[in-house]
């Protein structure tokens, strides 16, 4: 029985928007499948990990009846990326098997039944729903998701602290070495609501966000978020914990201001990181008058030094850091000037952007 003809690309896009979650090998073996339905002028592709689902919508260029079905999503994936763009696709489906043709070629995989596919139970309790430009979260997204934890024991700092406190969205993330901290103001104001969002949901959700003004709605439930925009919604489950008072990582009375050009302290570092030791990523700063120096060396007694100049006037400081937790900030900021405020030797930095109140960046120093 035929299910649908369509183009390539119009069922390869939505199917690559869910397979990013999706695991090839689980124990749970429809959990490594596709959820596909169509309903009405609708046609739909899922996959959940049983903690995170991804749907994604496709209302045009095809045609068929309804139906729901699941197959293997790499390998349906892997098939379609490999036919030529604008090609015709058809799918059928007899003896518990889907056959992809396209052209002279013919796939036939397995399939499981649609109703044995475990969908997200939507949770309806909404606590809050925020709406804000996709690019505006994206880049929010971006300025602190990399110091999410992976894999710690600590399973509250492997994600994203998300809070809704008055009119502020306020975006945490933390490994326990650094810290990244990140705020917008909202057009509504909303009641103090706090979740943890697993670091996958955060992955997922930053690769597919577009740079545009399009429109995300976030919708925040006791125990899941959900977020929708253009044809996808991703519904994820909470970590349940207990997030750590971050506003008591961040300095307080660092009295010594460093002014420096972002791309040139990020240029020095990516080449003195060369030569930095590979299990230990230490880096020494040693600021002077208007000079910062950065040196690194590693096992094999190899050494580089950078130098730099800098706005500073404070007491000479010779400290420590791992410089990927430097390189990973600088990486992802694109303002063209920083501020970096440092106190003793055994005090984390204080990194921020001139006259914005709403990014700050902790990195712990490090013996060397």
């Amino acid at each position: 029985m035929q299910l649908l003809q369509a183009e390539r690309d119009s069922l390869l896009k939505p199917l690559a928007t869910v397979t990013g979650i999706v695991e090839r090998r689980h124990t749970l073996p429809i959990l490594s499948n596709v959820l596909i339905k169509k309903d009405g002028d609708a046609l739909s592709f899922t996959g959940t990990d049983l903690e995170i689902q991804i749907s994604s919508q496709q209302a045009e260029g095809f045609s068929g009846g309804d139906f729901a079905i699941t197959v293997a999503a790499k390998k349906m994936s892997d098939i379609l990326r490999a036919i030529p763009d604008k090609t015709v696709v058809s799918l059928e489906e007899a003896e518990g098997r889907l056959t992809i043709k396209a052209g002279k070629s013919r796939f036939a995989l397995q399939t499981l039944p649609a109703a044995d596919f475990p969908e997200l139970a939507v949770d309806t309790n909404l606590r809050a729903t925020i709406r804000l430009p996709q690019g505006q979260l994206k880049a929010l997204l971006g300025r602190v998701q990399f110091a999410m934890a992976h894999q710690d024991i600590r399973y509250y700092l492997n994600g994203l602290f998300m809070v809704t406190d008055g009119n502020l969205l306020k975006l945490v993330a933390t490994d326990g070495h650094r810290l990244g901290f990140v705020s917008t103001e909202l057009a509504t104001s909303f009641e103090k609501n706090e979740v943890i969002l697993p670091r996958k949901t955060i992955l997922e959700l930053f690769k597919l966000l577009g740079d545009v003004d399009d429109e995300v709605t976030i919708d925040i439930a006791s125990n899941q978020v959900k977020f929708s925009f253009g044809k996808i919604v991703i519904h994820s489950k909470v970590v349940d914990g207990k997030f750590p008072d971050y506003n008591r990582v961040i300095p307080q009375n660092n009295d010594k201001l460093l002014t420096v050009d972002r791309q040139a302290l990020l240029s020095a570092m990516q080449r003195a990181a060369i030569l930095s030791n590979e299990k230990f990523r230490g880096v020494r700063l040693v600021l002077t008058d208007s000079t910062l120096k950065i040196l690194c060396n590693n096992n094999e007694q190899e050494e580089a030094q950078e130098e730099v100049e800098v706005g500073y006037n404070g007491e000479p400081l010779d400290i420590g850091f791992n410089i990927q937790y430097l390189l990973d900030v600088l990486t992802n900021l694109s303002v063209e000037t920083l501020h970096c405020y440092f106190g003793d030797v055994n005090s984390s930095v204080l990194v921020t952007i001139p006259d914005n109140q709403h990014f700050k960046y902790i990195v712990m120093p490090m013996r060397i």
